[in-house]
């Protein structure tokens, strides 16, 4: 399984970005999908994810309210649409899925993207 993500970049804080993350035409409602992120120093945190066959949402805490996670099947591809960005929200971002997780923590994501920068200037 591979993903591939894109989008990452600096902004200026108040900004958006959209992340993308393509999956080699896997049907993607048929995985747990998640973003996560790290920052130097940081624990890979889980931000967004979608799971189990009614496509329930989590978001953390830190991004509910400024960032929404999406798919579509038809393109094989997941995003995170990211509004208001914050310095605090610079970090490497993770796109990853799963075929079972129960929910958002890293340990119970099995295939991972190679990471993208997301850098917030204030």
């Amino acid at each position: 399984v591979q993903l591939v993500e894109s989008g990452g970049g600096m902004v200026q804080a108040g900004e958006s970005l959209t992340l993308s993350c393509t999956t080699d035409n896997l049907i993607v409602d048929r995985f747990g999908i998640g973003w996560f992120r790290q920052a130097p120093g940081k624990e890979r945190e889980g931000i967004a994810c979608i799971t189990g066959d009614d496509r329930s949402t989590y978001y953390s805490n830190s991004v509910k309210g400024r960032f929404t996670i999406s798919e579509d099947n038809g393109k094989h591809t997941m995003y995170l649409q990211m509004n208001r960005l914050k310095p605090e929200d610079t970090a490497v971002y993770y796109c990853a899925m799963a075929l079972w997780p129960r929910g958002c923590t890293a340990e119970e994501y099995e295939y991972w993207g190679q990471g993208t920068q997301v850098t917030v200037d204030s």
